[in-house]
């Protein structure tokens, strides 16, 4: 009987912890049970969506096969003199000896008769220029045109044949995340494919905000300048054109003009001679919740109007300080990159609708596009602008231009200068300077006489 007792015993424990643990782990919001609420969120189990990383999902070899024989090996032979400073000194011997330079770079043919496009920095100072072409025939090339300040050039080849050519996409288009191919000569490696991803879009590495890049995670190397960024359909979309790295070679990001700007800044120069660079006339930055919290503004996004240029399209069409730009057309604006990129596809006199939002209330209003040359200017390295009203008042003055902005260790110091005369010629305007400087001659000495920030007059002779 005992032992039947002790038996029981025992059963009845064991039931009572069984009951006990599937309370506690399994019914109702039990640890274990499938009803507990959590802070992570499973995939049901029908969940199938693909990401398009498998090679079922996406082929490169179409758009590799197209691109490759649309990318050509540039180089470009410059010369300098090298001279002998012993010789110099002891001897007064003054000759120097011409030393060839060779560097290289890509380029992406963009129509049948030879037309081939690349960056500035690829053919820069050059005294020769060579094209090679995928299949190996070399060709000399000539300058066509140049935009510095987006880093495009325009040659021209001539073969007396039909070439294959890149077809434009529309870079606009673009999404974060998309696969693209980076096809170029790194390392004088000829036709070479790398695949990435759009990692950001409308990316501004220069302090001026007036280059928007797209950027990528595809492998470039010194030598892919000037090469095609391609989508998975083989239509070009980017010029490749730079990489961020401590190391010169590539560490991670890479980055190419827009096809849309590239496309805009060809066609001015093969229809012009130079770039037309329209402006909408408006100064100011991104918002964001700092900034908006210091400017006093409910709004986290958008473009923050500082200033309106005087005689602007935007003053013109009523556009005024502490409006905030959301859309231009129909684009999305929140950084002074996607406003400058969508500008820099216009030409002076095209309309552009801008929405902005003042006082909480959004406003639409067309608004042409003025002649960036008539505000602002640059010259040797010095970047100028007119003076405002507030700076005509401040200073006392009617007349004299603005330097904005130095591009050279040289003229460190000349910032907010006003520069009043030049060659002894009054300057009343950025349109004024323009015309006197752009009849100088090639290293040809410029007398500029101009009101430094201290309010002093002083004079320099720039070469």
């Amino acid at each position: 009987m005992k032992r039947f007792s002790g038996l029981f015993l025992v059963s009845l424990l064991s039931g009572a912890t069984t009951l006990g643990a599937y309370k506690l782990f399994i019914e109702n919001d039990g640890l274990l049970s499938n009803n507990k609420k959590s802070i992570v969120t499973s995939a049901p189990a029908n969940y199938t969506k693909n990401v398009g990383l498998g090679a079922e999902a996406v082929d490169f070899t179409a758009a590799a096969d197209n691109a490759v024989h649309t990318v050509v090996h540039v180089k470009n032979l410059s010369y300098r003199t090298v001279t002998n400073p012993m010789l110099e000194y002891f001897y007064g011997y003054k000759g120097g000896q011409q030393q060839a330079q060779v560097g290289t770079g890509s380029g992406v043919i963009i129509s049948e008769d030879g037309y081939i496009v690349t960056n500035n920095h690829v053919i820069q100072d050059a005294s020769e220029l060579e094209v090679t072409l995928n299949n190996s025939d070399t060709y000399k090339a000539k300058l066509i045109g140049t935009d510095s300040k987006m880093d495009i050039a325009l040659l021209k080849i001539d073969t007396g044949k039909k070439m294959p050519y890149a077809v434009f996409g529309d870079s606009d288009n673009v999404k974060v995340g998309e696969w693209v191919l980076a096809v170029g000569n790194p390392y004088n490696l000829t036709s070479t494919v790398t695949a990435g991803i759009v990692s950001a879009k409308a990316r501004n590495l220069d302090q001026r905000g007036i280059q928007s890049f797209i950027q990528t995670d595809a492998a470039v190397n010194p030598g892919n300048s000037g090469g095609a960024l391609v989508n998975t359909r083989g239509e070009l979309i980017g010029i490749n054109t730079m990489i961020s790295s401590m190391t010169g070679s590539y560490v991670g990001y890479s980055f190419a003009v827009p096809s849309n700007i590239t496309r805009k800044i060809i066609e001015d120069i093969m229809e012009y001679g130079n770039v037309q660079r329209g402006i909408l006339g408006v100064q100011g930055g991104e918002l964001n919740s700092a900034a908006s919290k210091e400017l006093g503004v409910s709004e986290t996004k958008g473009f923050y109007v500082n200033d309106v240029t005087e005689d602007s399209g935007a003053q013109k069409a009523g556009l005024k300080k502490g409006d905030i730009i959301i859309k231009l057309d129909n684009q999305n604006i929140a950084t002074y990159a996607e406003l400058s990129a969508f500008v820099n596809t216009k030409r002076p006199d095209d309309i552009v609708k801008v929405t902005y939002l003042r006082n909480g209330k959004a406003f639409e209003v067309p608004v042409k596009l003025s002649k960036n040359e008539f505000f602002s200017y640059d010259y040797n390295g010095l970047q100028l602008e007119n003076i405002s009203s507030d700076d005509k008042k401040r200073m006392n003055l009617s007349y004299g231009v603005k330097i904005k902005d130095v591009a050279s260790e040289y003229y460190r110091g000349l910032e907010g200068s006003i520069i009043l005369k030049i060659d002894d010629i009054k300057i009343e305007d950025v349109k004024k300077a323009s015309s006197v400087l752009s009849r100088k001659q090639q290293n040809e000495p410029t007398k500029i006489e101009m009101l430094n920030r201290n309010g002093q007059i002083e004079r320099y002779i720039f070469r």
